[in-house]
């Protein structure tokens, strides 16, 4: 009946949700159809989140021009050259009163930065993201940014991407799980959609949204971020994003100083990540309504901005003078200490924003100080510094948000410079092993961990799906007679009823009748039955190569403890059964087993070992030669 599952996809263990048995699809449409259907509707969905993103960009701009300038445009502007004086430090407060009205007004979802909301989503919400996010959340950002909030466009456009996924996939006639793979491809069609980053999409689909890896969710998210990145080739530009002259290929002296550069961000990175959750503790407590708090916050952004214009707006420009690595020390300390000011105090009052830019700016900024600083130490190292802001703002992002392989594909697709990989590599490498024994949450899931919701930290083989029946079977059978009588079931219960979970029936020739309880029994008694020929009963049973998930979710679905095994060739003849302590305790075991610290290979050991044969040896050949010479 239950055969081993088919489905060839790595979860997250342990998982009782994922499998779909042989006999089970038969009667469902085929896995290949249902990711044909997905990938049409991604593909259509990334086509208007394309349009989406191109929207709120003009819409900042818009914004920008009106609030700083008094002109109605939608060409690209800053706040940078505004010459409002001391009235540029009331536009950021006014920009964060109206925020807080729409969250008061519309929903309190539109705060944030939008990836841990969707996260959350996904794991506990079956990834519904109410449909008004869809509208509120690019016009609450646009006003965010357009009246000079320190972010970037692309946390909108993930979070408007992945609402309106989400809201397709409420619409649609699909599973929880399909819903998932609409609102992550929503998502991260969003940002291939603003930075021409598909495959840095994908990953960040795999390493925060997805929570699994199969063709099933993959072959969609990856048809989305292509579609994405169309879009942005054809409605943007299809250069870089961040233009910077070509970097060398790193010596060995320069990787050191690169990775040692990763370890000194990676520590700045989780200083980042804490600071932001302290800063959002102190507007917790203060005594005033949520709704006030994004206007509080932005007069750091208005008093910041008067002294730093540079601070404001979407900055995706500042990342490119820093990769230049031909800018005054003065503006990389103001992007490096005025720019987290602004931007964390800001993010923490609850506004609507990004991340991604002000970490990009800010790691950037951090890495070429860095850079500048060993090359004044040490001028005969020979390190490039466009390398080292390179290095440094994927480093704080790959430390900030524990996505390493983003961070790496994603400056490298951006900048298309190949020979930052290997320093990307390296660099990012260590600012994320050295933020994970920092912290025990990264920016993007602290937040949601806080509210009780536990976030996947590995993708592991299940052990459930690894290990068939016949490995943990019981072949001990307790066994009830088809004629036999209820009262003398109940009398000797600890003989007849494993542990109470229950026996099998069988008749005169012991052929399985089906499975039998404690509860049903009693409530045999209840009804006056003699016989267990009488009671209600289920003929239900798993095979030797069964997987021992298949087995677990058959009793949850016949709310059962106990289940026969039988054999393909006679399914009459009961081999052993299978109990839910059987497969839990089997599950504890090899966990401990797996996380067991051993020694499989002993040096001291094999060379006793090697010397004993040596010596064995060397007497048999002394032996042949005493022998030849006689």
């Amino acid at each position: 009946m239950y055969n081993k599952d088919t489905d060839e996809s790595i979860s997250i263990a342990p998982s009782l949700d994922l499998i779909i048995d042989k006999e089970q699809e038969e009667n469902r449409p085929p896995v290949s159809k249902r990711i044909l259907y997905l990938s049409i509707q991604v593909i259509f969905n990334a086509i208007i989140i394309g349009f989406i993103a191109k929207a709120l960009v003009a819409l900042i701009s818009l914004i920008t021009n009106l609030s700083f300038y008094g002109k109605f445009s939608i060409e690209e502007s800053s706040p940078v050259h505004n010459q409002l004086g001391w009235l540029v430090i009331i536009i950021p407060v006014m920009g964060g009163l109206v925020v807080g009205i729409m969250a008061r007004i519309g929903s309190s979802a539109i705060r944030g930065h939008g990836i841990p909301e969707a996260m959350e989503q996904v794991l506990i919400n079956k990834s519904r993201i109410k449909p008004i996010i869809t509208l509120l959340k690019p016009l609450s950002a646009a006003i965010s940014i357009g009246t000079g909030g320190p972010f970037g466009a692309e946390g909108p456009i993930i979070s408007t991407g992945g609402a309106f996924g989400s809201l397709t996939g409420q619409i649609m006639h699909i599973s929880p799980n399909e819903r998932k793979i609409m609102l992550t491809a929503g998502a991260t069609a969003g940002m291939a959609a603003i930075f021409g980053t598909p495959v840095a999409a994908v990953l960040l689909a795999i390493e925060l949204l997805l929570f699994e890896f199969s063709p099933r969710s993959i072959i969609p998210v990856a048809l989305g971020c292509a579609t994405g990145a169309a879009m942005h080739y054809a409605l943007f530009s299809d250069a870089p994003v961040f233009s910077m002259p070509a970097i060398p290929p790193a010596g060995s002296e320069a990787m050191i100083c690169y990775v040692a550069m990763g370890a000194v961000i990676g520590l700045i990175a989780a200083f980042v990540t804490k600071s932001i959750y302290f800063i959002e503790d102190l507007f917790e407590k203060l005594p005033v309504h949520w709704m006030w708090w994004p206007a509080i916050g932005s007069l750091a952004v208005g008093i910041t901005g008067y002294f730093a214009p540079y601070t404001m707006g979407v900055g995706y420009s500042n990342i490119s003078q820093l990769l230049s690595g031909n800018i005054s020390v003065q503006l990389i300390l103001g992007l490096c200490f005025l720019k987290f000011i602004s931007w964390s105090v800001s993010l923490g009052s609850g506004t609507s924003g990004g991340t991604l830019a002000p970490l990009l700016t800010i790691g950037g900024a951090t890495g070429l100080g860095l850079g500048i600083i060993v090359t004044s130490l040490f001028p005969q190292i020979n390190i490039s510094l466009p390398t080292c802001a390179l290095i440094g703002m994927a480093a704080m992002f790959a430390g900030s948000a524990r996505a390493l392989l983003t961070s790496i594909v994603f400056a490298f697709e951006t900048t298309l410079q190949p020979h930052g990989l290997l320093p990307l590599l390296g660099a990012c490498t260590a600012s994320y092993f050295v933020s994970f024994f920092m912290m025990k949450s990264s920016i993007m899931t602290e937040k949601i961990n806080r509210r009780g919701v536990p976030t996947p930290d590995a993708y592991e083989p299940d052990i459930l799906r690894e290990l068939n029946v016949e490995e943990v079977m019981d072949k001990n059978i307790p066994a009830v007679r088809l004629d036999e009588s209820i009262k003398d079931v109940l009398e000797a219960s600890d003989a007849k009823i494993q542990n109470g979970y229950g026996a099998i029936i069988l008749d005169k020739e012991d052929k399985v009748c089906g499975t039998i309880n404690l509860k049903v029994l009693y409530q045999g008694v209840l009804k006056g039955h003699t016989t267990m020929s009488e009671l209600k009963y289920e003929k239900v049973f798993v095979f030797p190569n069964s997987t021992l998930l298949a087995a677990i979710i058959l009793m949850e679905e016949r709310k059962l403890d106990l289940l026969p095994v039988v054999s393909r060739q006679n399914k009459e003849k009961v081999l052993g059964v299978i109990t839910k302590n059987l497969i839990l305790s089997t599950y504890r075991r090899r966990r401990e087993d797996s996380d067991e610290h051993q020694r499989e290979i002993s040096i001291k050991r094999s060379g006793y070992k090697l010397l004993a044969r040596t010596k064995r040896l060397r007497q048999e050949q002394s032996k042949r030669f005493f022998r030849g010479t006689r």
